[in-house]
This record gives C-alpha cells, structure tokens and sequence, in this order.
C-alpha cells in the first residue's frame, strides 16, 4: 500500500522560506513521478511544481518560479520543495502526489496522480 506523508509545514513571515519534506514508501518510488500541489481556503487544488522519476526533469506553475525548487532523493525515497521569498497568497494545504504511470513523461496533470499525502500547512504571514 502506497503512503505519502508531508511534514515541513508551518508559519512563516513573508519572505522567508520553508523546506517541505515528503516521504513515501509502498512502492518502487524511483519508477514514478511526483508533484506538489496546494490549496488555499476556497479554492481549488492547483499544481505547484513536478519532478519525473529520475530527477532529471522538473516543471513549475508560474507562480513559484524562482522562489521554489522541488527535488528527490530515490535512495531515501524522499521528495523535497524548497520554498523561498514566501507570499501571504502561498498560505495554503500542501499535498505530494505520486505519479500512477511507470517513468511518465511530461508536465502531466492532476488526474495523473494515483497517491495523495494528507498534507500539510503552510502559512504566510503579511
């Protein structure tokens, strides 16, 4: 049984940065894609950044560009999002999501992801 579970989450002033860690196991995580999406009070889950399952390749929604890097370490089956120069409108659920398709390619979309961790908050404070 796949588990994802995000830790790192917290409050934090503008400006400043914060390291989101997510952890998997129950399956071959190297093989499968992950991504990072979020959702803030009534709205909807939007992507935020995804890696393909070497690492090699990385996809980031506009917004976060510059300010965030998400990485892996498939030894550790560990996924990262380093975020920096933090927004008040970064305040939200942060989810990792795990890829359903062996070794996809692309930037993928949110139907893609088979796994969902239970998330966890970040708040930015203006």
């Amino acid at each position: 049984q796949v588990q994802l579970v995000e830790s790192g989450g917290g409050l934090v002033q503008a400006g400043g940065s914060l390291r989101l860690s997510c952890a998997a196991s129950g399956r071959t995580f190297s093989n499968y894609a992950m991504g990072w999406f979020r959702q803030a009070p009534g709205k909807e889950r939007e992507f935020v950044a995804r890696i393909n399952w070497s690492g090699g390749s990385t996809y980031y929604a506009d917004f976060v560009k510059g300010r965030f890097t998400i990485s892996r370490d498939n030894a550790k089956n560990m996924m990262y999002l380093q975020m920096n120069s933090l927004k008040p409108e970064d305040t939200g659920v942060y989810y990792c999501a795990l890829d359903r398709g062996f070794r996809s390619p692309g930037r993928g979309t949110q139907g893609d992801y088979g796994f969902w961790g239970q998330g966890t908050q970040v708040t930015v404070s203006s």
